[in-house]
């Protein structure tokens, strides 16, 4: 399989869909944004820079990034094909993450850019609600997200609560973040041809649209 670079805006439902695709195919998810939470709840002088940053809705810096990525891909689970999340971000990680490929003697493989409106990722964002139990996502704006109780897990009744960082105006710095420093990174890779585009509004017909790319007669190793 090929690995899978997926390029969107806060919300659009990388993780998703990026899941999805590991269950069916059993790619390797490699979400950089969960790499790096996992270090702000260790806590320590690296956890608190890092929690600062996203709080402020910018980017971690490109050592931070590089030194949880490299050792993520060396992983025996990526040999089959791995999928990643919210990587890179930036021309220069970009540029960057292609001499990792090198070091590891991988190819760059396919960069599927998720297309959605900007209101729908605003209530994505702010009506999102977590459990601190078992980590399941709910949407209080969405009918099939929804919890059944407002502030209670439907699947083990643990407690939800919302993300710092879940609120309008991280949300604008973020999504400001992704128009001026990613769009260079779509850019990019146009022109190397490797780049595709989905509608992902829908997850569903988002899933097809991926499996469409995946399976074409280009694409099939």
């Amino acid at each position: 399989m090929k690995n899978i670079i997926l390029i969107a805006p806060p919300a659009a439902g990388k993780g998703t869909l990026a899941s999805l695709l590991k269950a069916k195919y059993n790619y390797a998810h490699i979400s950089v944004g969960d790499l790096l939470r996992d270090e702000v709840k260790k806590g320590g002088e690296l956890g608190q820079k890092i929690h600062q940053i996203m709080l402020a809705g910018k980017l971690v810096s490109n050592d931070i990034v590089s030194e949880a990525l490299v050792s993520r891909l060396s992983e025996p689970d990526c040999k089959n094909g791995y999928i990643l999340d919210g990587y890179p971000r930036s021309l220069e990680q970009a540029i960057e993450y292609e001499e990792v490929l090198k070091k590891l003697n991988q190819d760059l493989g396919l960069v599927i850019v998720l297309d959605i409106d900007k209101e729908i990722l605003i209530n994505r964002t702010t009506g999102r609600r977590m459990c601190k139990e078992c980590g399941t996502i709910y949407n209080i704006y969405s009918t099939d997200l929804k919890p059944k109780k407002e502030d209670s897990c439907d699947k083990c009744e643990g407690e939800l609560y919302q993300r710092a960082d879940d609120n309008i105006e991280s949300f604008e710095k973020r999504y400001q973040t992704f128009l001026t420093q990613t769009t260079p990174v779509i850019d990019y890779y146009d022109n190397k041809g490797v780049l595709y585009h989905v509608d992902s509004t829908e997850k569903e017909i988002a899933l097809a649209g991926l499996e469409k790319i995946l399976f074409s007669e280009d694409n099939i190793d």
